[in-house]
């Protein structure tokens, strides 16, 4: 049996709210320990807080997880890999801006891939797939026209206040990844019922249902691969590249069909452009938008829109 190893210090709540836990327990959680299974990403590093920002276990779940993404799963994660270079830049930037570690953003990752389109059997949507109570808590709109669940830059916004939120209930990045998998009201329950905080004794209790015991594994897994993807075998990637934009105001009544056509470019990339918009015209009743075009063509979508839609 693999011995669990933490490779980064890992950092506790005070609050009085949560339970205690044992010395044993610290060490699971806390100690680093560097032994024979030291991943492939981790083999010739020292310390692991150079490669990572968040603490790193590597045990036989989080094994399990890799063999899968190198094998099975494998179609799957080379398509992440690619995706991840067009948005990597903006969540980075966000998530440092906000000061939370930027290797969240591996969350996203397990969540959806990088597709805004992700849609999950419970509704949950795009990037950081929220479900909808939680999206419009967060200032996220909602209707039949718009979901801004799908939109990369306010959907991040709002996973990050979220994180934080969570970050500073339970103090330890495990428990907040279980937290955004399965909800902060059973994971605060299992806290209490077990007299524990972390994750690897819960997880072992049972104390969550099995997509939530295999959240963090993956999302360790996939950190570790996607930060070293030619270590694992991931070659020949062909990576999604940012498309340069500009925002511009448009009218009511604005279709993205004719600013395509205008622009001479596909509908697909406006909508690319635009994932929030699940139709390609703004309704006729709603205030002026802000839409997405390509780079440098703002004036011209903009004289187009004031002689289309006076």
């Amino acid at each position: 049996m693999l011995r669990l190893a933490m490779i980064s210090l890992f950092l506790f709540s005070s609050a009085k709210s949560m339970a205690a836990i044992s010395s044993s327990e610290l060490e699971l959680d806390q100690k680093p320990i560097f032994s024979k299974h030291k991943p492939l990403a981790l083999a010739k590093k020292e310390d692991a807080s150079a490669f990572s920002d968040v603490p790193i276990t590597y045990n036989r779940e989080v094994q399990k997880w890799v063999k899968y993404f190198q094998g099975r799963g494998r179609t799957w994660f080379k398509t992440w890999l690619e995706r991840s270079n067009r948005h990597k830049a903006l969540i980075h930037g966000k998530l440092s801006e906000a000061g939370l570690p930027k290797d969240l953003i591996y969350l996203a990752m397990i969540e959806s891939g990088f597709s805004f389109r992700a849609v999950s059997h419970a509704s949950a949507v795009g990037p950081w797939q929220f479900i909808a109570p939680t999206a419009k808590q967060y200032g996220l709109e909602i209707n039949h026209w718009k979901d801004e669940r799908r939109d990369f830059n306010k959907s991040t916004d709002a996973a990050i206040k979220y994180l934080k939120r969570l970050y500073k209930e339970f103090g330890n990045w495990y428990l907040v990844g279980a937290a955004y998998n399965t909800g902060e009201g059973r994971v605060r329950r299992q806290i209490k019922r077990y007299k524990t905080n972390s994750f690897w004794v819960l997880s072992r209790k049972r104390a969550f249902v099995e997509e939530t015991k295999n959240y963090i594994p993956k999302f360790i897994a996939a950190l570790l691969i996607a930060k070293a993807p030619h270590l694992y075998g991931f070659d020949n990637l062909n990576p999604h590249y940012e498309i340069p934009t500009d925002q511009v105001l448009v009218p009511p009544g604005t279709d993205l069909k004719e600013i395509a056509r205008h622009l001479k470019v596909t509908l697909r990339a406006m909508k690319e452009m635009n994932p929030e918009l699940l139709h390609a015209r703004i309704p006729n009743n709603v205030s002026p938008q802000v839409i997405r075009v390509p780079k440098g063509a703002a004036n011209k979508v903009s004289q187009f829109t004031a002689q289309m839609y006076p």
